[in-house]
């Protein structure tokens, strides 16, 4: 490392690790909650706060639903569908059994409030409806379920149907919908805050949304409750408490209660045991490199977007920084090209690892600065 670099580092250092004599207490297990699989992180971070076999196949019931919306959100964003049209209600969808916002056959009802028809009530003929309309058959829309949860990284899902009712092979994982919720918050804001609606009326019939937490918890806004007989008493659950949110996905439990009463203890502990902090600001400097036959001598590192980190609560000033940077950097390197990678630690066990990039343009330098430099190196 250069010496440009070491006053930088030890600033981030000292920032990073005030470390006391003081041993950090380990943080509680997570409560038992009487659930096949369940699956705790941080919104913003992504990171795993608690889990319980978060990778078990598991039939998904209504929670299916999330994808359907994230389908069809994907199709208002780009344009190919809009809130106010009407969709003629096919035969199919008005027939579709289980949950239901009571649609009828041959009629025609805006996208908005089958929306709403499936995200409050869960109304299995609304998602069939919806799906008709935006791929035209409802195995058509399965297939394109299919092709965004790839695109998201839902690796270990597969959808036959815009419902949840029980189909063979129609499974994913608690790992997958945590991975889900979250790209419907960051993507979608605006449509994922009628997740927190908690009734609905259409012909004249009125219904509750299913989700107990919203009337417990102030702090939960969304997100969809789910159940078969094969899937149990399921539920997502995305909550937020100051600058936090969370997201917890409890999946095979043996009643509403308990679906409820295990969620609202996961988010409790993950609030009470961990926390999220901003390390870094975008375009922030953290480091700085020599940058050899450039037009500046040296490039000013950092990153793109604001770094967050979640950690255990009290253990933020214990966090311990270190910075991988070749001996040699050599221009022309690029404005947002990585060039370092910055580690950040605690008591030993990386936490985050990421890259610094050069914040400027590096381009070569003159004819007389390439010489001299490629001069300098020789005694380098």
């Amino acid at each position: 490392m250069s010496q440009a670099n070491k006053p930088l580092l030890a600033v981030l250092i000292f920032l990073l690790s005030a470390v006391t004599c003081a041993a950090t207490m380990p943080t509680p297990a997570a409560p038992v909650i009487g659930a096949k699989s369940y699956l705790v992180i941080d919104s913003r971070t992504g990171h795993e706060i608690a889990s319980l076999d978060a990778d078990v196949s598991l039939a998904p019931a209504s929670l299916t639903k999330l994808m359907t919306e994230y389908v069809v959100f994907t199709a208002l964003r780009q344009g190919q569908i809009t809130l106010d049209e009407e969709v003629t209600i096919s035969e199919k969808a008005w027939r579709t059994p289980g949950s239901r916002m009571f649609i009828e056959v041959g009629t025609r009802v805006t996208v908005q409030d089958l929306l709403f028809g499936m995200m409050v009530q869960s109304g299995n003929d609304a998602s069939v409806a919806l799906a008709e309309h935006v791929a035209g058959s409802e195995s058509v829309f399965a297939e394109m379920m299919n092709q965004h949860a790839a695109a998201l990284g839902m690796h270990s899902s597969h959808f036959r149907n815009a419902t949840g009712l029980p189909a063979d092979n129609h499974v994913t994982t608690a790992r997958d919908l945590a991975t889900l919720a979250r790209g419907i918050i960051e993507q979608f804001p605006d449509y994922y805050a009628w997740h927190s609606l908690k009734e609905f009326t259409y012909n004249d019939i009125k219904q509750s949304n299913r989700n107990s937490l919203l009337w417990r918890d102030d702090s939960v806004d969304g997100m969809k409750t789910g159940h078969t007989e094969d899937a149990g008493y399921c539920l997502v659950t995305s909550a937020k408490r100051g600058d936090m949110r969370v997201i917890s996905v409890v999946l095979g439990t043996a009643s509403t209660k308990s679906r409820s009463d295990g969620s609202q203890a996961l988010l409790n502990y993950a609030f009470r045991f961990f926390e999220t902090r901003l390390l870094f600001k975008a375009g922030e400097e953290i480091s700085n490199a020599r940058v050899w036959r450039s037009a500046n001598e040296v490039s000013r590192l950092g990153v793109l977007n604001d770094l967050y980190i979640t950690v255990r609560r009290g253990s933020y000033d214990k966090l311990e920084s270190s910075l991988d940077i070749p001996a040699i950097v050599m221009a022309p390197i690029a404005a947002g090209q990585p060039v370092a990678d910055l580690r950040i630690s605690l008591e030993g066990e990386e936490l985050l690892r990421t890259p610094l990039r050069a914040l400027d343009d590096n381009p070569a330098g003159s004819f007389w600065q390439r010489s001299k430099d490629s001069v300098s190196l020789w005694f380098e």
